[in-house]
């Protein structure tokens, strides 16, 4: 597990940053099927809530955020509110795939600015998250990046200059050792 500076810690020429911690929402039956969802609303499964469990436990142990967000549809939600009670705070408004889609990089630009120097979690999808990759890092955005549910991709976002920089992508660590890489999404790893 790579460590990360406390957001808002800046020392002496350091300019404040807010750290976006963006979560893929836990497994579906869907997911675990390989159909992709687009806009449809499946819930979480037993696997899927289990997850949600464990990266909320990683999270509640790391810097606090002051907030979760996520987007409206019923796996996010139910993510975040998961996150958002084992952290202690708040599960902000979401918003549509589609809203979130369209709007992706200014929506949490406007997140990161109303946060800077502190540490918010959104809970999201993984087309949303790979768009924020493909605008985070560009050169590298021709390549399809594996977003597992669950993972956290971390992003910080300048105070300043508004600037992105991806510091974590696809991270799965607390989901070793808990038989979910083993067992879920086919025994593969990977899902839709």
């Amino acid at each position: 597990m790579s460590s990360t500076p406390a957001p808002g810690v800046a020392g002496a020429g350091e300019e404040l940053s807010t750290e976006v911690v963006v979560v893929r929402h836990g497994e579906t039956a869907w997911n675990a099927s390989r159909i992709v969802q687009g806009q449809m609303d499946p819930e979480l499964n037993e696997a899927g809530r289990q997850q949600a469990v464990v990266v909320a436990r990683r999270l509640s142990r790391e810097a606090k955020p002051a907030a979760v967000y996520s987007s409206d549809l019923k796996p996010a939600a139910e993510t975040a509110e998961i996150i958002a009670r084992a952290c202690g705070v708040s599960n902000g408004g979401g918003e549509s795939l589609n809203q979130l889609n369209e709007r992706c990089v200014s929506c949490l630009n406007k997140i990161a600015q109303e946060h800077i120097g502190e540490r918010v979690v959104v809970v999201s999808h993984g087309a949303a998250i790979l768009e924020l990759c493909r605008h985070t890092d560009p050169p590298n955005s021709f390549i399809r990046r594996h977003i597992p549910n669950t993972s956290l991709n971390v992003f910080r976002v300048s105070g300043v200059t508004a600037q992105w920089t991806l510091e974590r992508c696809g991270d799965v660590s607390h989901l070793k050792g808990n038989g979910f890489l083993e067992d879920s999404f086919g025994g593969d790893g990977s899902s839709a």
